[in-house]
Parts: C-alpha cells; structure tokens; sequence
C-alpha cells in the first residue's frame, strides 16, 4: 500500500547505461510521507484527497488501468498477440494522469494485470468497491511480545559502549543491514530489518538515509535499531537472517571474547570505509571467516537475490549451474593468516572506492595490477606447501562442523536471475568454486554492501569487471585440489566459454598450475573423483543424496514403490537425462504439478532447471551470451527452486511419460511440436487455469517454507 501511496516516476531504477547516478528511492527510506515523494517527483495512480466513490474511481489511474482490461479481455487462449513487450529490459511506460488517454489509444491491450489472464469477478469487483472507498490501508501489526524483548535485547548489544563493540556493531551492519531478520520462535511472517538511527532506542527510530552502509550517518550521534519490515515480502529479495539468543552468544564468542584491542575507530571516507581488511584489522580473522560461514548460504544469497544480479551486468560472467565450497579456517594457510592478510590488504582494494567514476580503462588497470600483486603473494605461498594424499587434502575444506549444510551450496543461473541452494544438487557440475576469506569477504563488499544500484555506468561495470577476478579465485582454489596435469586443460576448457574474452585481457600469475599440491587420485576421471570424494567427506553437510539427478543405484526414491510419489519420481527422474537439442523449447526455470486419476487430491511439485552451456560472452551490456545448445543438461528438482517461474507444466502421472517422449520428439522435428507439447500439459499466459495453479504453488511453498517463502515474480513468464 505504501508503494500506491508514493505513486509512479518515470525515472528508471535499473539502468545499467546511465552516465550519472539516480537519486535512491527506497520504500519507507528516501521520504516518510506522500509530500517527500512529490517533491521527488512521484505522482499519483489514486485520488489523495477525500472524495466520493464516484471521485475516487474517476481519479485512479489503478482503477482506470482495471477497468479496461475488463472491457477488453485478452485472448483465452493460444500465446499472446506480438503488440506485448515483455523483455526484461523493455521500454517501460508510466504515464501521468494527464497521459492516461494517450497511452490507451497507443497501447489497447496492455491493461492490468499487463500480459496476464483478466482477475476474476469478485477480484476484480472487490478492488474496485476498495478504490471507491479511497483505498483504505490497515496500521501495520505491531510487534509481537516475544519480538520485542529480542529487539530491545540486540539494540542494547549493538550500542553498548567501547570501542571494541562499536567496531564490532558496525561490522555486522554492514553485514546484515539488507537481511530480513528473523526471530527464533517468533511469528513466521515477522521480519525486521538492522538500520542506523537518528534516535536512541526507546524512541521512535529516525533511519538516516544513506545509499550505502559504508556511507557516513552523518555528523551527529547514531544507533543501531531493529524496525519492522513492512513491504510485501516477495520471493526474490527476500535474504533471511534467523537471530536468536544463542546467535548473540555466538558473536560474542567470535567477536567479543577474544583478546584483542581497538585503538581508533576507523573512518568512513570512501576510500578507507570501502576496504573492510584495513577497517576491520583488529578484530581477528578467524572470527570474522567463521561468522561469515556459519551462515554463508545468507551471504551468497546476498548478492544472488540482490539488485547486482538483476539481469545480464552481473549474470554473465558464471555459469548456469557451479557448487561453492570453502577452505576451513583453522588450517594454517595464508589467507586464513592475519598478517599475510594485512601485509596485502593494499592489493586487496575494490572498485567501490571509487564511486561513480567513469574512467573504465584507468579503474580496470589500477585494479588489475593490485590484484596480480596479491596472486604473486599467494602463490608464492604455494610453493612452500608439501604434497599431500587427497584424503588428507580433503581436510582442508570446511566441513561445516559434520552438520551445518552452509558447508555446501549450489548456485543456478537462470539467463536474467539466479538462485542459490543448500547442499549438492545436480549432476557432477562443469565447475566449482572453493572460497576463502578474502574472496568471500570481497564478494559482500563488492556486490552487495559496495554495489549501488543508483550509480552510474562507471559503477555498474567496474563491479562486474572486478566479479570476473572473485570468480577465478574461487575456479583457481578448486583447480589446486586437482593433478597438475588436469589443472590447465580443465582451466582452458571452461575459459573457452563463457569467459573467453576475459581470459585474454586476465595476464595472471601461472606458475601455481605447476605446483604439485594433491596426490593419490586412483581414477582416469579426476574432477568426477573429486566431487566424489568431497560429497562423501562432507558428509551429513553436503545435504541429502540427489538422486533425482545422480541415482547410483536405482530406484532411487525415498517413496515405497507402487505409490504415486514413487511413480512421479521415477518418471521426472528420466526427464533429468535430457541433454542438448531435446531441451531447446524449455525455458529457464519451470515448476511442474503433478497429479494422478489414481490418486485424488494428490499433487507433487518438481522445479526444471535448464542448465545452458555457453561459448562467448561478448558484451556485458546486453544478452550477447553465444548459446551452445548442443551441450545444455537439464536437473531436476523434487519441490519449488528460484523466485521467477518461468513456465507453468500441470500433468497427469499418467501422461508423463508422453511429457517426456514429446520433450524427446521435437529434437528431431520442429518447434511447432513443442507448440503441441505446450498445448496438452502447459498453463499459458492466456490460460483460464493461469492464476489457480499460481495460486497453488505458491500456497504449497508457503506451507513448506514458513520463513523462508515469499511472492514468486511473474514478470519473466514466457510467452509459448
């Protein structure tokens, strides 16, 4: 309701070409009231003064935008007419009032909901009887009596007093300032957020609006509160943080326990505050990679569900699927040493520093030099390493404590989006990245606490430039786990692709590639032996198995045979084997429903991720990614994956296999076979079943992920 209120601009929010930064507009941040937004040039989609239901609904570019899509329906059936945009970098419209009748008469079709299937009747009657009333808007919940003794616990630990604590505050701000806080134990749907106040606590927070949180709050005093979060809570910037009391003692543990000393508070000038291993050089560096673990799924959802990877600038430089792990921190190598750290921290500097700056060649070089400085460093750290068998090799990956599933994560691609996952999924991927502090570190700062959305072109590409570095690091980091002789054809075989161009700008240090530091592999197939040999090492860690997509021994199904989950599983399961040119009609990212005549009201949900294969990337302004469809997998996954559905698939159990010989079918035919395919199993945009199956998997991930769920995106919805 809030974002109704604040009404529409035309400026734009993602812009990666903009040659000077935007002003932010964040909800319930960059203006408190309607009048704030009007001066920033926001104007009304409803009627701001009191008026009669008739007034109401005459003035409400909402209302007006509803009306005429139930005057004019879109077609019931078949795809949608070419005259719908639906890029996601199309050319957006927000026309004032004063505008209304002029985009109507340009655009006749693009009513609300834009491209979807017309609301129902009573949907529709219920929002217009709302706008007639004057859109009358509910006061939020107040917190609930469990959440406010936990608020009123962590304020008075983020602003005790010391030097020690005030260092300490400002690190896990700048750590936790985007997370939607979540309180153990308290209501499901009751999330927070972590923010810099003009205001102590006992008073009503004031939050001081600065674009970054490594950004000064100003010459006055600050705080640390914890406010409610009250926009809608939606799947794809949806980053929970659980805190609890024994989440409090596992800071103090890391953060304050420890003996060390803060002679000065470091400032907050961008070139110092952007550089958190100059900023946070007193507090230990175990403590801070061990908090950084202990929940690194939230950090790389950081900058997966973040505003970084919205769309090509950031998406193109990994692959569509790669597994993440990380080197443990109390083994005695160098970046897990405080004073090889420190001694590099120089090298170690990140393009954030230097705001909007426009010179891309000069940042490029400046950061690329730093950068081959601190590799030299580490590998000269290398060669004084000795060789080891790789089940002792094996104890140099954090191993999550036996059971903390952080140990192991997956991350997707999908084209324009992505998501990250606990534990192993998929078959053995093309790559993996092996993470350690610095990288990971940098990998926060620099997508995420560093990336201003707002900025300019300058901004924006430096941050995906400096991206392709931290992706190496971790490739480089899995590479050295592997025979020398594997090391540069495996590394020429994934820099023939997707980041073919980078590779020939990227001089890189290379002598660690003939560094023996790993033997004993005992198979012609090293990587596949070592992925084999880290999920069993991990154990409990890496997740449960995946047979889905890696049955050693079928059948392969937690389900007893002759039940209908058995039977669905086994037949989505074979859907997995589909690779190449039987996968070009599939998008992205597709939830299936599965029902059965044999069993009534039973229904299964299953993700079908495409894992496409690239050969070039060629641009990092636009969808330029060369697509080499020959080499493209499929995984699949039994329950709901990512934030933006693509398709909509609802089959019969007993028509899934026919599900799977027509996927097979249209490799050797043609497109208009996938049409067919389409039009026996799948819910098109202009389906009158459309917004029902929504509805179901969204109430079905709701029920599985009580906290974790929120409103799946449509906006990237195919047109078939």
């Amino acid at each position: 309701m809030a974002g109704l209120r604040r009404g529409a601009s035309k400026e734009r929010v993602y812009d990666g070409s903009r040659i000077r930064p935007a002003s932010p507009s964040r909800l319930f941040i960059d203006a408190k009231t309607t009048a704030k937004w009007r001066e920033k040039g926001f104007y009304p989609v409803l009627r701001e003064t009191a008026g009669s239901p008739k007034e109401n609904l005459e003035a409400s570019t909402l209302y007006r935008m509803l009306q005429l899509k139930q005057m004019h329906p879109q077609p019931r059936t078949d795809t949608l007419p070419k005259g719908f945009d639906l890029r996601l970098n199309r050319n957006q419209f927000c026309p004032k009032p004063g505008e209304l009748d002029e985009f109507v008469d340009a655009h006749p079709l693009w009513r609300m909901p834009y491209a979807m299937p017309n609301l129902s009747a009573r949907e529709y009657g219920t929002l217009v009887q709302w706008v007639a009333q004057g859109a009358p808007a509910e006061a939020p919940r107040p917190p609930s009596t469990r959440a406010t003794a936990q608020v009123q616990a962590w304020e008075r630990f983020l602003n005790a007093d010391g030097d020690k604590q005030k260092l300490v505050s400002r690190y896990l701000y700048e750590h936790l300032f985007q997370a939607h806080l979540h309180f153990t134990g308290s209501d499901d749907r009751e999330f927070f957020r972590l923010i810099r106040s003009s205001t102590p606590p006992g008073q009503p927070a004031d939050e001081i609006a600065s674009v970054l949180p490594l950004d000064a709050a100003g010459a006055g005093p600050f705080y640390y509160r914890l406010i409610p979060y009250l926009p809608s809570v939606v799947a794809k910037n949806h980053v929970v943080y659980a805190l609890s009391p024994r989440k409090m003692e596992r800071f103090e543990e890391l953060f304050l326990q420890p003996d060390y000393s803060v002679e000065s508070l470091p400032s907050h000038d961008p070139k110092t505050a952007a550089d958190p291993f100059k900023v946070y050089d007193a507090i230990p560096v175990a403590s801070r990679y061990k908090f950084l673990l202990d929940d690194a799924h939230f950090f790389i959802e950081g900058f997966i569900k973040g505003p970084v990877c919205r769309g090509q600038i950031a998406l193109n430089s990994i692959e569509d699927r790669f597994w993440v792990f990380f080197l443990d921190p109390d083994k005695p190598i160098s970046t897990n040493d405080a004073e090889f750290i420190r001694q590099n921290a120089e090298y170690l500097s990140m393009p954030t520093e230097m705001g909007n700056n426009l010179n891309l060649l000069s940042a490029w070089t400046i950061y690329w030099r730093r950068l081959q400085h601190y590799l030299l460093a580490r590998q000269a750290s290398f060669e004084k390493m000795h060789s080891v068998d790789l089940a002792d090799a094996l104890s140099y990956i954090w191993k999550g404590g036996g059971d903390n599933h952080n140990a192991a994560l997956t991350v997707f691609r999908h084209t324009d989006s992505a998501s990250v996952r606990y534990g192993l999924t998929g078959d053995f991927p093309k790559t993996a990245w092996i993470l350690d502090y610095p990288t990971l570190e940098r990998i926060h700062y620099l997508l995420v606490a560093g990336f201003n959305v707002y900025g300019n072109i300058g901004h924006q590409l430096n941050t995906r430039l400096y991206m392709d570095f931290l992706r190496m690091e971790g490739e480089d980091n899995f590479l050295l786990f592997l025979p020398v002789g594997d090391r540069k054809r495996i590394r020429d075989s994934w820099y023939r692709g997707i980041r073919h161009n980078m590779e020939k700008l990227l001089k890189a240090p290379t002598k660690w590639l003939t560094i023996k530091l790993v033997i004993g592999y005992r198979t012609d197939d090293h990587q596949r032996e070592l992925y084999q040999y880290i999920a069993t090492y991990l154990g409990a860690a890496a997740g449960p198995a995946d047979p889905m997509n890696r049955c050693a021994q079928p059948p392969c199904s937690p389900a007893k045979p002759g039940t209908f989950e058995f039977d669905a599983d086994q037949t989505m399961r074979s859907i997995a084997h589909l690779e190449g040119r039987a996968l070009r009609g599939f998008p992205d990212l597709a939830f299936v429903q599965v029902v059965s005549q044999r069993a009534p009201g039973q229904k299964l949900a299953y993700t079908l991720v495409r894992d496409k294969s690239y050969r070039n990337v060629t641009s990092m302004l636009e969808n330029e990614d060369r697509h080499d469809p020959d080499h493209d997998t499929m995984t699949v996954i039994k329950g709901l994956e990512g934030s933006y559905p693509n398709f909509f698939y609802v089959i019969d159990l007993a028509e899934t296999e026919p599900f799977h010989e027509g996927a097979q079918i249209i490799s050797i035919q043609s497109p208009e076979d996938y049409q067919k395919l389409i039009a026996t199993f799948g819910i098109r945009r202009t389906s009158n079943r459309f917004w029902e199956t929504a509805d179901w998997f969204q109430a079905l991930e709701r029920k599985n992920q009580p906290v974790l769920s929120g409103i799946y995106d449509l906006n990237r919805y195919v047109n078939y």
